[in-house]
């Protein structure tokens, strides 16, 4: 059961990524369903000995054969269309942060805040606390409201960085010299961890990123500390 958990999904948290989860059994519902058609002709074409030597043409199956995919393909590519649409769009944002990535780091800046920026680090194994994980714990974790649209800007300062929090459905290239947008809306408190999905040298694979997500009365004292 352990291993057939970790083929899933992580558990969403926000409206973008329940959309995305949804597409996603939607195509492989269809999906199933073409295997199995596709197989059943396959045993039922070798299982007989229906032949016709004089058959030149089809013109019935043929039409079948060519509108049917055209269909199912209609049928994947509107919901797609759709979400990609919503992955895009950023709507009246109540908050905006900007994350520039380093080798190998990031550092965060609340833009509607003033003098509140600091960098995040994953914390080594020898001062991790018994509750916090390898490899994913930062020393400076990005505090967010929760219930809130919050716009995020993403660069780099020195090579390709990618800012990804699979919870979220977000992942967004950080390129020197350019601004990349996105959104996104906390569901629930709680925290979320990612990691740089871009291969940015040596040490890629130590700058992890964690968001807490937090009810908004316990945001304001967080940046009142």
């Amino acid at each position: 059961m352990a291993t057939w958990s970790n083929l899933n999904f992580q558990d969403s948290n926000s409206p973008l990524m329940e959309q995305m989860t949804f597409f996603h059994d939607h195509t492989l519902m269809i999906l199933t369903g073409i295997t199995i058609l596709v197989g059943y002709s396959l045993m039922s074409a070798m299982s007989n000995k229906l032949i016709n030597r004089n058959l030149l043409e089809g013109q019935t199956i043929e039409l079948i054969w060519t509108m049917l995919p055209a269909v199912v393909l209609i049928f994947i590519a509107l919901p797609s269309l759709r979400l990609l649409y919503l992955m895009d769009e950023v709507n009246s944002p109540l908050m905006t942060i900007k994350t520039v990535g380093h080798q190998w780091y990031w550092s965060y800046e609340y833009s509607d805040f003033k003098d509140m920026e600091f960098d995040s680090y994953m914390k080594p194994s020898n001062e991790l606390e018994s509750n916090e994980f390898r490899l994913l714990e930062v020393d400076n974790r990005t505090v967010l409201p929760m219930n809130m649209q919050v716009r995020i800007l993403v660069t780099a300062a020195d090579v390709l960085h990618s800012w990804a929090i699979p919870s979220l459905g977000i992942k967004i290239d950080g390129t020197p010299g350019r601004l990349n947008q996105g959104s996104f809306t906390l569901n629930r408190p709680g925290l979320l961890f990612g990691q740089c999905s871009e291969i940015c040298g040596a040490n890629h694979s130590f700058m992890p990123i964690v968001i807490e997500s937090v009810s908004l009365n316990q945001f304001i004292n967080w940046l009142k500390s």
